[in-house]
């Protein structure tokens, strides 16, 4: 089926309403460009519906004050963050956050069957609390420019692909700021980047403070997440703009390509994937090969 791309600086827009729909040759090939460029795909038409049964869901009752998300491992049917939930309940967000991946899945596979061999399912996430509501420490403010990268959770160059839907339902948008390329980001805080100390690596493994080892690149991305977010005056003279996301649209991107800020919104669900590199179309635009060229160094 064909869908008509809507072009813009940072997103490719596609007039799909179904999950499960299939793509011309001509949108997927203009999408996974748009996408591995660093633009986001946009679905201004895409709604994930919550079945009568699942509207009581949407509250704030059920997340801890130390978690912004609820998270679900889809592959251990896990679910965590969540307080003050009965059995029912927990059911009840289990199967939503499992219908949520499953149509994301569809949709990631359908528009970018390139990915599909490769693709690794990460966790998924239900966002119920207010973003502009939330205290934090600077590393953890969402709010700020950064583009992502996780402590405990090393990627080892992996892609990091998500899919986002708004599912308010008082009608307030998911409100983003998106920042200047990647390349300009890496020139901007490169220089200022510090070596890991020798051994720094296995001993965090060793001590469980990572889950798996933190190669140089996982180090590096670190420290440009949480310098993005550190440096105030960087955060209000970075070239920017404002995208809204209102209820009922559905978003792709590549968190730790794309420059981004999550300013305010409210409801909100969240599929991770991992891509290793290699399964690109066009590796050399990942992150992991435009910090290698500009360190002139294997960073994994």
């Amino acid at each position: 089926m064909s869908y008509e791309v809507t072009h813009s600086p940072y997103f490719q827009t596609l007039a799909s309403e179904n999950w499960q729909a299939g793509f011309d040759e001509t949108t997927m090939a203009k999408a996974i460009q748009a996408l591995e460029q660093g633009q986001l795909i946009y679905f201004p038409h895409l709604a994930f519906h919550l079945f009568p049964a699942e509207m009581p869901l949407l509250t704030t009752r059920f997340s801890t004050r130390k978690r912004k998300n609820i998270s679900y491992n889809r592959m251990t049917d896990d679910l965590h963050g969540t307080k003050k939930t009965t059995l029912l309940e927990a059911e009840a967000l289990q199967s939503l956050l499992s219908r949520f991946a499953e149509h994301a899945r569809q949709l990631v596979e359908n528009l970018f069957p390139h990915y599909q061999p490769a693709l690794i399912w990460g966790r998924t996430s239900y966002r119920p609390v207010q973003i502009t509501h939330r205290p934090t420490s600077y590393r953890k403010d969402d709010k700020r420019l950064h583009v992502d990268a996780f402590p405990a959770s090393p990627n080892q160059g992996k892609r990091i692909l998500r899919v986002f839907c708004n599912i308010n339902p008082k009608g307030e948008d998911r409100v983003w700021r998106i920042g200047e390329p990647f390349e300009s980001v890496a020139a901007q805080f490169l220089p200022r980047l510090k070596k890991p100390m020798l051994g720094s690596s296995r001993l965090l493994q060793l001590l469980g403070l990572t889950k798996g080892l933190r190669t140089l690149y996982d180090h590096y991305m670190l420290q440009i997440h949480d310098q993005m977010k550190a440096d105030l005056a960087y955060q209000k003279s970075a070239r920017q703009t404002e995208l809204r996301f209102p209820p009922g649209s559905s978003w792709i991107v590549q968190t730790d390509h794309v420059s981004h800020a999550a300013m305010s919104g409210q409801y909100m669900l969240e599929q991770t994937f991992y891509l290793p590199v290699e399964a690109m179309q066009d590796p050399r635009l990942s992150p992991l090969r435009v910090l290698e060229r500009k360190l002139g160094k294997e960073l994994i």
